[in-house]
């Protein structure tokens, strides 16, 4: 079988630069490093790291106290993840006493910041994201209290009169064809809106690169990646709009190979941003194997 992989299958440079920073201090292996809630959205890596020393604390997101004893807490060393936290569970976790450290992705420091400026100016701020997912979480932290999440027109259309200071942002991962669409809806209701894309490029070259393995001629496509990644959802839902089959999995376990074998001749790959090297290599050479 031919496989086409995308160029931008794996990791990110955010995630691994999470990765990095939590592995350097359990590599020295001279006190426990833990995280709050799980440093990226996949199992099989959270697992790897585990088996290094690094532990996970907290939850998914960031709402539940930090359980760990008073020796670890005086030797140990907290990394926030990739996906950030709001300035109150900053300080939260800054007041347990164990060494900090910020492993929050830039881009999405890059998000918090225009928030943080305008809310200061007096802007009511519109995050275009999933309410329940970290980041946003982490964001509607710097809106001082002026923030809204929206996910389609109808949220839109439900918000509030917040004047003239309206500023728009997204999460990180979301569609940019969406956001735009409904940046111009938003802009109808409040015409003097500001409108920032903050959609990382890491995310946008993954959703390119979906057209890419369409026109190569993939007749279906695999998306490898967490249940929890929100990047990953996307690329699977992004496949089936572009009228392709969507193979969305976390492992190649969970692929039905012998159903591609009898369908397809010529099959993409693509993975989301927390998605390891050796998860997705499995995966393609069992299908190049085919």
């Amino acid at each position: 079988m031919e496989v086409l992989r995308a160029k931008s299958a794996g990791f990110c440079w955010g995630v691994e630069r999470a990765i990095d920073i939590a592995s350097k201090f359990a590599s020295e292996g001279k006190r426990p490093v833990y995280t709050d809630g799980p440093l990226i959205h996949n199992k099989q890596m959270m697992e790897r790291l585990e088996a290094t020393g690094i532990q996970e604390v907290g939850d998914y997101q960031s709402a539940t106290e930090v359980v760990v004893s008073d020796e670890d807490r005086e030797n140990g060393v907290l990394v926030v993840r990739a996906h950030g936290i709001s300035p109150e569970r900053r300080q939260y976790l800054k007041n347990l006493g164990m060494d900090f450290k910020d492993a929050t992705c830039p881009d999405v420091g890059i998000i918090a910041g225009k928030i943080k400026m305008h809310s200061r100016k007096g802007y009511s701020t519109v995050i275009f994201g999933d309410p329940k997912h970290p980041e946003v979480m982490g964001l509607m932290g710097y809106t001082a209290d002026n923030g809204h999440v929206v996910k389609n027109e109808e949220d839109i259309r439900n918000l509030p009169e917040l004047g003239d200071k309206v500023c728009m942002v997204s999460q990180s991962t979301m569609f940019t064809d969406e956001f735009w669409r409904l940046s111009e809806i938003l802009k109808e209701r409040f015409p003097e809106a500001i409108v920032f894309d903050t959609i990382c490029g890491a995310t946008k070259e993954r959703q390119s690169d979906i057209h890419v393995l369409k026109d190569g001629g993939a007749e279906a496509i695999v998306v490898v990646g967490g249940r929890h990644s929100a990047n990953t959802r996307k690329l699977a839902a992004l496949v089936e709009k572009e009228k392709l089959p969507a193979y969305h999995v976390e492992t190649a376990a969970e692929l039905d190979f012998e159903h591609i074998k009898s369908r397809y001749t010529k099959v993409g790959v693509t993975a989301g941003a927390s998605t390891p090297e050796f998860v997705i290599q499995e995966i393609v050479e069992k299908l190049k194997a085919i």
